[in-house]
């Protein structure tokens, strides 16, 4: 693997991002010099690239996101054009990052938006519910042999997508007002209810027509789905009591037990099978793209706390890197589920492999802002190698001299989703609107306090 310093314009990435002139690209191409950026310039860079892999790069019958995409062009063992259902509730956010920073229009947006509200109305669902995966036909295709039906986690992810769509265009004119109605539609038509398999205190992830309960996964404990009990407390249609949440996501009350890990509490029980201190950093991600964490709280933590401690620990663990990985440091951090050397694998600081995920810091900007822009500017200066026209690829490992040219939907979505959270609130501020949502919140027990930075 070819290592770069860039000592050419990188100006070039900027194309439609308020990039360089062109005889200013020229000065630049000439100096011996590093090429020098501002923030603004390369946060425009990266939201534009990875904009374009939900835009340019999108299905073209749905117009929703592809589970991957491998500029190699190999795929060991799905076809290409596999749509994701979680990755596509990311994409239809990041689409409005195209419409806010000016890479696409108002209208653009919402033809490709109705499109896609078109395609999932008659695509395969289960209760309300779709499957992990779709093929351009709309009909499901088996994630794995018993996960032939609906998924609510990923379900979760698309819902809060569309009602974040809904949201920047019920008060437009009658074409928008229409597009919001029929999403409104698709989020009255999820049955939240019926995932409690008969009415357990806890939702179950999968269940299937053929397999029906067999794959008996119930979601309890902190990791990447505290979205899913919130919409399911706020659906107006198909509701969860609060019981639910209490006992079966807050584990009567056993998520509160939070340990201490680089000198930073966890805040609640990154709970998994092997007891990990934390999860992934797309635990800190996934479920904030529209709920706003901060002021957030409930009986059970501070999840502003949550996200800056989760995101910290990380940063901690690279500045110490216990297993002498190479790169790791200041400037190279962020351990989240990935591609890696090994396949797709989960990495955290428990399970470092010598892996770096770019999503990991990038999507943390709200949290550590300085920290994750060192890593950006460490990417596109220094690093150039593991740059395309996504943006960073997946994960690459110094340590082993390893990276692939190959994107993952849900790991480019999140980066210009909490990119723009950051620069401007954007989405947390659409999705926190509505007023189904903000009821939910309150039957569960939540609270939202404003701060003073806010």
């Amino acid at each position: 693997m070819r290592l770069f310093i860039m000592k050419v314009a990188i100006a070039s990435l900027l194309v439609g991002c308020g990039g360089h002139s062109s005889k200013e690209k020229k000065e630049k191409e000439n100096s011996v010099k590093t090429v020098e950026l501002s923030d603004d310039q390369l946060l425009d860079s990266v939201q534009k690239q990875t904009f374009d892999y939900f835009w340019e790069g999108a299905e073209p019958q749905s117009g929703l996101a592809r589970e991957r995409i491998h500029m190699d062009d190999i795929y060991p063992t799905h076809d290409k054009d596999i749509i994701t259902i979680g990755g596509s509730g990311f994409g239809l956010m990041a689409i409005l990052v195209g419409v806010e920073r000016g890479f696409i229009t108002r209208e653009q947006a919402l033809e490709r938006y109705e499109k896609s509200v078109d395609f999932l109305e008659k695509a395969d669902r289960f209760h309300g519910v779709w499957p992990h995966w779709l093929l351009p036909s709309g009909k499901m295709t088996p994630f794995s042999k018993k996960d032939n039906g609906g998924d609510l986690v990923e379900t979760a992810f698309l819902v809060q997508g569309l009602l974040t769509v809904k949201e920047y265009f019920q008060d437009g004119n009658e074409r928008e007002k229409q597009l919001a109605n029929k999403i409104q539609k698709l989020w009255e038509e999820v049955e939240w209810d019926w995932y409690t398999k008969g009415g357990e205190n806890v939702l179950y992830w999968h269940w299937s027509p053929e397999y029906e309960w067999d794959m008996n996964f119930p979601i309890g404990g902190y990791n990447e789905a505290l979205i899913m009990y919130i919409l399911a407390a706020a659906s107006p249609t198909h509701p969860i009591k609060k019981e639910v949440y209490e006992q079966g996501w807050a584990r009567e009350g056993e998520i509160a037990n939070d340990t201490t890990y680089y000198g930073l509490e966890t805040e609640l029980d990154h709970y998994e099978h092997d007891k990990s201190p934390v999860g992934p950093m797309f635990w800190a991600h996934y479920s904030y793209l529209g709920l706003n964490p901060k002021g957030l709280h409930d009986q059970y933590g501070d999840y502003w706390k949550l996200n800056v401690n989760h995101t910290l620990i990380q940063y901690r663990h690279a500045l110490e890197n216990p297993g002498n990985f190479k790169g790791h440091g200041e400037n190279l951090w962020g351990l989240t589920s990935s591609y890696s050397m090994k396949g797709y694998a989960g990495h955290r600081p428990d399970k470092d492999i010598g892996v770096i995920s770019p999503t990991a810091a990038l999507s943390s900007m709200p949290y550590a802002p300085d920290k994750s822009i060192d890593v950006l500017r460490h990417l596109y200066t220094e690093q150039d190698s593991l740059i395309g026209k996504y943006g960073p690829y997946d994960a690459f490992s110094l340590e082993n001299e390893w990276y692939v040219p190959r994107y993952l939907a849900i790991d480019q979505g999140p980066i210009p989703v909490m990119i723009e959270n950051y620069r401007s609130g954007l989405f947390w501020k659409l999705f926190m609107k509505n007023e189904e949502v903000q009821n939910g919140l309150k039957i569960l027990g939540f609270t939202v306090k404003e701060k003073a930075d806010d």
